[in-house]
């Protein structure tokens, strides 16, 4: 079975991780979240992946090279070109003209494929969804989820008749205007006729673009909804709490890292904490070789990073600290994600470190950083 993962987009509302890393590379316990969709889509008998790529296309191309250790092929289309300076420009496709852009070069949509977005943590059964697609003829499907109708906006959503065959299709629509709030996971089943519909060298989109001609031509379209865990990271927001319902178990199929020392508290390798004076209060997990000085104070869900100091007398609550980041003295940190130069509130408030008049975090390896502070 084949299948494609969309991973070209510059994923703008998970900024300012996208700044640094592509979106499917965001890690969630110290793992990229397109590395659990791989994982998935090998147990369900999926052996040949393409992936489109475009922004920051190397870190995905260096992580997952051909696939070997995840039991698959891997497959990479680039979309963008070399300037005449020898840099390089990515320029996306738009996702179905990412797909049209692989068909041209080598054909690769020659049976039924099944389509996703490389952003998601899912435990689909893909094989039954492929099943219900070809029992009822269909040249496309897409895999839908009942959303709050406040939140419909984030997403394409579908009207279907009583068979599931889509009747229209909305991309975002204002709650206002939308006619369902049933919605697009992200994740298609497509046969090679649908590629034949998109126009070549062109920017041409799958939720914007495609569904709509498809519903428009009457074509066999249809929707599926099914029972299965969809945890979508389309924003900063959706990070933040999707990591605090890992943390603290709600996510069955994942599980926390590491070794457990204490009630509710699991660490890397080498990791050192001065407990005297520190408290502690679970779920917390502190990365390998990272260091909690004497008198910290740490509230869960908290995620600290490898590699990462935490520095006496700081206190950090329910936040995602990530690797080889340096908390000062004293400084509180609550509801907060701290990467790199950045930090940003649960609510998608973002701070660089230069607006700070003090130094409240740092990186962890900057020796100077570490007799300020």
């Amino acid at each position: 079975m084949k299948a494609m993962i969309l991973a070209a987009g510059k994923g703008t509302r998970v900024r300012p991780l996208t700044y640094d890393v592509p979106k499917p590379m965001i890690p969630v316990l110290g793992k990229p979240v397109m590395a659990y969709l791989i994982e998935h889509l090998a147990r369900c008998g999926v052996d040949e992946i393409m992936v489109n790529v475009s922004h920051l296309h190397e870190k995905i191309e260096e992580y997952f090279g051909e696939g070997q250790q995840f039991g698959v092929r891997i497959g990479y289309s680039f979309e963008g070109y070399t300037d005449d300076k020898g840099e390089v420009v990515p320029v996306p496709l738009g996702s179905a003209g990412g797909m049209k852009k692989i068909q041209e070069f080598g054909g690769f949509f020659d049976e039924t494929t099944i389509v996703l977005c490389g952003d998601a943590l899912i435990d689909l059964d893909i094989k039954a969804a492929v099943e219900e697609h070809k029992r009822k003829g269909a040249m496309a499907t897409v895999i839908t989820k009942e959303v709050p109708w406040d939140k419909v906006s984030s997403y394409g959503v579908v009207v279907t008749d009583a068979d599931g065959r889509i009747q229209r299709f909305q991309e975002k629509p204002a709650q206002e205007e939308a006619l369902s709030n049933f919605a697009s996971t992200g994740i298609y089943i497509f046969e090679p006729e649908v590629i034949d519909l998109i126009p070549s060298g062109t920017e041409f989109d799958i939720g914007s673009d495609l569904f709509p001609l498809l519903a428009e031509k009457g074509l066999p379209f249809y929707a599926q909804g099914r029972p299965f865990e969809w945890i979508d990271i389309g924003s900063i927001t959706d990070f933040w709490t999707v990591l605090q319902s890992v943390m603290q178990g709600e996510v069955e199929s994942l599980k926390l890292p590491g070794k457990q020392v204490a009630d509710g508290v699991w660490v890397g390798l080498n990791a050192r904490i001065d407990w005297e004076g520190t408290t502690i209060e679970g779920p917390v997990y502190i990365g390998s070789g990272a260091h909690i000085e004497a008198g910290c104070h740490i509230v869960g869900p908290t995620w600290i990073g490898h590699g990462s100091h935490i520095v006496g007398g700081a206190e950090v609550v329910r936040s995602m600290i990530f690797e080889y980041t340096r908390i000062a003295h004293d400084v509180e940190i609550e509801d907060m994600i701290v990467f790199k130069d950045y930090c940003v509130s649960r609510d998608g408030e973002m701070r660089h470190i230069s607006d700070c008049t003090d130094t409240i975090w740092g990186n962890a390896r900057d020796r100077r950083i570490a007799r300020r502070a």
